[in-house]
């Protein structure tokens, strides 16, 4: 998920660490400290101390941060986690995931569906990238969408010159969902700095929404510095 998999889909040129989505059982989080171990993985204190890798922590919302010395991957850092904000469990992520192969290697990688859910982050960077991904899909299909790519592309375009095009070449699937979303309204109007207010409206409600996510989940960490 994240910074990989956006460079994957063609969203960006370069990411610094490996975000992973993980299924939390005994099993699988076997497995997962077996690769870390494999990798010569320490824990990362971001931004302060953390706890051991643990299930309820990371259903909680929690991510665990930690940094490779294995000398091929010397200080790669790899972010886990398995519930994220606004986003589908991780079952329903599972069905709904791209399987690519690069050079022979098989990866599963978060749809571009739920990635662009997954970046609607208080990180300004994360908006370019989120915008980018939608324009790939629109670009693919944007002749004959499907009822599910309408759907996805009404609700998640971001860029006002191409959301303004596609609500005039489907005005009556735009009118209809229009009030689901303001924003569709004012690209109805034609008036891109209608659409580029109602976009900021957009972007500081997910902004606000994502602080008081991670706001308890701070706090947590900071008790369990204090505690340590």
């Amino acid at each position: 998920m994240c910074g990989q998999a956006c460079v994957l889909y063609g969203a960006a040129e370069f990411s610094r660490d490996l975000d992973l989505l993980i299924l939390v059982s005994p099993d699988n989080l076997a497995r997962v400290r077996v690769g870390l171990a494999e990798l010569l993985a320490t824990p990362i204190a971001v931004p302060v101390t953390q706890p051991p890798l643990n299930a309820e922590l990371l259903m909680r919302g929690h991510a665990f941060h930690f940094r490779c010395h294995r000398p091929d991957v010397e200080g790669l850092r790899v972010d886990i986690m398995s519930v994220l904000r606004d986003v589908l469990p991780f079952d329903e992520l599972w069905d709904r995931r791209e399987t690519l192969e690069i050079e022979g290697e098989v990866i599963d990688v978060v749809s571009v569906e739920d990635l662009v859910r997954a970046k609607q982050t208080q990180r300004n960077k994360d908006w370019p990238i989120l915008e980018r991904l939608v324009d790939r899909v629109y670009f693919d299909v944007r002749e004959a969408p499907s009822p599910e790519d309408m759907d996805f592309l009404l609700s998640q375009m971001r860029n006002p010159e191409l959301l303004i095009e596609f609500v005039a070449k489907f005005p009556s699937e735009a009118q209809e969902f229009a009030p689901h979303r303001p924003t569709i309204q004012a690209a109805l109007s034609g008036d891109i700095e209608q659409v580029r207010a109602a976009l900021r409206i957009e972007q500081d409600e997910a902004i606000r929404k994502d602080r008081l996510w991670w706001a308890p989940l701070k706090r947590e960490l900071e008790q369990f510095r204090h505690q340590r």
